[in-house]
């Protein structure tokens, strides 16, 4: 099955070596978003609820690029260095997402790159 390498300047850009997302068949894995601002690939500035908003902003940018929406999303996977922003990750999915939910997994983790506090990846089914 062929492979197709999704990319857009709306997300932050691959800062490794990995891609944005790749589509295989009907399936697309986007690989892991933390807060970046797309157009100067820092952090963004503010709370944990304006980490969380970016990074679905910018799984948000991805899926659309893949030709999907969040709504497509049937696995969520969020790692967070503190489990305590769990319930504001709730919070916020609300705003992004309506039933049926994806499946999901919340994980602590001692660290993320670039010292961010939340990073989420998906499995879309389009």
């Amino acid at each position: 099955m062929d492979k197709q390498i999704i990319s857009t300047s709306k997300a932050p850009q691959a800062i490794g070596t990995y891609s944005q997302a790749v589509k295989v068949g009907n399936t697309v894995y986007l690989s892991g978003q933390i807060p970046l601002m797309p157009d100067t690939m820092e952090l963004i500035e503010g709370d944990m609820r304006a980490q969380i908003t970016r990074v679905f902003d910018n799984l948000t940018a991805v899926a659309e690029a893949a030709g999907g929406t969040l709504a497509d999303i049937s696995k969520l996977n969020i790692f967070l260095t503190d489990l305590s922003h769990f319930p504001l990750v709730n919070e916020i999915m609300a705003d992004y997402f309506s039933e049926p939910y994806p499946a999901r997994a919340a994980v602590g983790v001692a660290s993320l790159p670039k010292a961010a506090q939340v990073e989420m990846d998906a499995i879309m089914t389009l």
